[in-house]
């Protein structure tokens, strides 16, 4: 067993990571969605199915509104006032539910130009106000709407809201609980800060009204309604609540709470909501599970234009709990549920209506969470003492047991107790447990990978440490000779920069500069040597081969100059000095390894391709642009287009290298740039053949469209001193510098 420590302790760690989500210490969506998907299996493979005939949908559908029909919503409240007096004294339904809100009153019959005018225009008219009181009563439609709801069962519809500037708009129904009755118990019940009820009127001829407030999960689905909802600090019922009530005879609302001796402090305790004979289980939102009998179509579902047209048998309808909701996808009442993607929300209010009448729900208590727990620890504990003494055979069989027993445990409270179990903490956590306990025997290869990462992390992109961790013997720090690409960068004026910054500040600039400049280069696959103060170095082709390594270099420089620019921004906005970079880059063989003392070594790139690139970097000042490349990237690279700079001798070489700008990828560069480029290389062919007025007027062309290049600049002063002073018939335009 003490050999197993470290073995067993971890995996005790494991199980606790499970615990800390169930507990809600944080919360790990791997397991909030596996549990979303092994419950919506559960229920799909347990609905009752068929079709309930208690309660039918009055559906707002396609059908019902088009133009032939009712038209298109909302209607009439005369036409409604029609339908519902139709259905009650026709067709003999016991009780309608609207799934809609009538927020706005009802102007179509032109009542209140009529009435406008007879205040204004035609206020001298007693014949127009005579006859304008004798059609009020027919043109008043949402009077007609709300003496057809007084002394009826209907229960409105209406929803709470907590946007940004939520408002309290039309009239709500009173609270079935008062404020405070709650007070003290740890309860998450849904809190709202405004509302959009219905006309006042209607509300006060109305039975009831019910909010239609769904309660969707982290993934969009809804599986739970909240039975009441908290406004103001008192509490309102939900839609499908209000109809049973109303169909009991308005039985108050009693939450049931759980024996004192089994509850604390950090458990509210409630249980259920209890109205007459209706029990309803809830959880800690005091929300209750939606009981979905099966897919869509599991309520008869009736078009409201037959019955406006008379064309429904009245068997159909008699003795009936009516729903009036929509499934025209206009009107936007299509949820996410476990039985379908596409579900009118109407019909989920039928599922909870019919659930409440036969008091058959699945619950989910609040301390099912507690035995979630005791199950973790249980099945944590005995597997992490157990599974590294076993053979992998045996721990193989052991871990399979377990999952059967628990998954078996589960089917048996669903079943016979109608409670639900979250079953993906525990099956993750077996297969965590199993999976760590067979890979144990892989640690010893993981720490050379994290070695062999550790040892290049701090220079490779981590991608690319990560291919080379899938085969080290092709990777090593000794020391070869190779062609690769490096990077010379610094900041222009840094000491100036430093003078005008405390330490502090200082502190900040250098590490936020350093920190864009190193992600550029590692998003191009680079590999950061060093850091020089302010200056950067970086190389590619190494230790991962690259054919590319040129092309990426030098779109690594453009990336810094650009990223530059935002990050000037940013500088600017704290009140930091302007800064600008130089950038050199050049391709060529150099000596590649782990280099140093015994003391210190760094894997580092050596050689005169090296200097070069570095040289290149000091004359970016010279020469007033922000990147230098040398031949050898220039002729390594065709898909960029690049300004030729001048034929320079740096200190140090004896032989003249060609120098170059890049200015953009081929595709990307625009028409200025590239007829200022023509111009350009015009003029420097002109003063390479000391045709010194020609190279002049094109170089003063190209100062037109560019006033401030200091290239310009520099070449007109080049050719003003050339004239006083001819640089003779074996000049080969070569500019040499003495210094670095």
């Amino acid at each position: 067993m003490k050999r197993h420590i470290v073995r067993i302790a971890l995996g005790l760690a494991l199980m606790l990571v499970f615990v800390g989500h169930v507990a809600e210490i944080y919360n790990i969506g791997l397991i909030t969605r596996l549990d979303n998907i092994i419950y919506d299996t559960r229920l799909a493979l347990t609905m009752p199915g068929g079709v309930d005939p208690r309660v039918v949908i009055l559906d707002i559908d396609e059908r019902s509104l088009d133009k032939k029909a009712l038209g298109r919503w909302p209607w009439r409240r005369d036409k409604l006032a029609a339908l519902l007096t139709k259905l009650f004294d026709k067709y003999g339904v016991v009780i309608i539910g609207f799934d809609v809100v009538f927020a706005e009153p009802d102007e179509s019959s032109g009542l209140p130009v009529l009435e406008q005018l007879a205040k204004g225009k035609l206020n001298n008219l007693s014949q127009f106000k005579s006859a304008l009181n004798d059609l009020r009563p027919e043109l008043d439609y949402d009077g007609i709407f709300a003496k057809t709801l007084k002394g009826r069962p209907v229960v409105l519809g209406y929803y709470f809201n907590s946007e940004e500037g939520a408002v309290q708009s039309g009239a709500i129904p009173a609270p079935v609980l008062p404020k405070g009755t709650f007070e003290g118990r740890n309860i998450r019940i849904t809190t709202w800060r405004g509302y959009g009820g219905n006309l006042p009127e209607f509300q006060a001829n109305a039975a009831n009204a019910g909010h239609f407030n769904p309660l969707i999960d982290s993934d969009g689905v809804s599986r739970r309604v909240p039975m009441l909802a908290e406004y103001h600090g008192a509490f309102y019922e939900a839609l499908s609540l209000a109809m049973v009530r109303v169909l009991a005879g308005f039985p108050k609302v009693e939450p049931g709470f759980a024996s004192e001796d089994f509850s604390s402090k950090s458990y509210s305790g409630l249980e259920w909501l209890k109205a007459g004979p209706v029990t309803i289980p809830v959880d800690d939102t005091v929300s209750a599970l939606i009981p979905y009998r099966g897919k869509r179509g599991s309520f008869k579902y009736i078009s409201l234009a037959d019955v406006f047209f008379d064309k429904v048998p009245k068997e159909e309808l008699q003795g009936k709990i009516a729903l009036i909701g929509t499934s025209a996808p206009g009107l936007l009442d299509l949820r996410s549920t476990p039985v379908g993607s596409v579900y009118p929300g109407v019909e989920i209010h039928a599922n909870m209506i019919t659930a409440m009448l036969d008091n058959d729900f699945k619950q989910k208590p609040p301390y099912m969470l507690g035995t979630e727990v005791i199950l973790l620890l249980i099945g944590g504990i005995t597997l992490s003492l157990l599974v590294p003494l076993l053979s992998p055979l045996k721990a193989t069989l052991v871990s399979l047991l377990a999952t059967l027993l628990i998954a078996g445990l589960d089917v048996l409270v669903w079943t016979k107790g109608g409670l639900v179990l979250p079953l993906a903490s525990s099956l993750l956590m077996i297969a965590a447990l199993f999976a760590f306990n067979m890979s144990w025997g892989y640690f010893v290869e993981s720490r050379s990978k994290r070695q062999f990462t550790e040892l290049f992390g701090q220079y490779v992109p981590p991608e690319l440490v990560d291919k080379m961790a899938e085969d080290p013997q092709k990777y090593s720090m000794e020391g070869k000779s190779e062609e690769l690409t490096v990077l010379f960068s610094d900041i222009v004026g840094f000491t100036s920069i430093s003078e005008s910054l405390s330490p502090k500040e200082l502190s900040q600039f250098i590490n936020d500069y350093l920190t864009a400049m190193s992600l550029v280069i590692r998003t191009n696959r680079g590999t950061l040597d060093k850091y020089i103060g302010d200056a950067i170095m970086a190389f590619w082709g190494a230790p991962v081969a690259d054919a590319q390594h040129a092309r990426q270099a030098v779109i690594s420089a453009m990336a810094m100059q650009a990223e530059l620019d935002t990050l000037r921004e940013q500088m600017r906005a704290r009140g930091w000095p302007d800064i600008r970079i130089g950038v050199g880059v050049n391709t060529g063989q150099m000596s590649v390894g782990d280099m140093g003392s015994k003391l210190r070594k760094a894997y580092t790139v050596m050689g005169d391709a090296v200097n070069l690139s570095s040289r290149l970097e000091g004359l970016t000042r010279v020469y007033g642009v922000g990147i230098l490349v040398g031949p050898n990237t220039r002729n390594a690279v065709n898909d960029i287009v690049f300004r030729e700079i001048d034929r320079v001798r740096v200190k140090g070489k004896d032989e003249p290298v060609e120098i170059f700008e890049p200015l953009g990828v081929y595709g990307q560069v625009g028409q200025k740039v590239v007829e200022e480029l023509e111009l350009w290389h015009r003029a420097l062919k002109a003063y390479r053949a000391q045709n010194w007025d020609e190279a002049e007027a094109e170089l003063s062309k190209a100062q037109q469209m560019s006033p401030q290049c200091k290239l310009y600049q520099l070449y007109a002063g080049r050719i003003q001193q050339c004239r006083i002073e001819p640089p003779g018939e074996n000049w080969d335009g070569v500019t040499t510098f003495k210094t670095k």
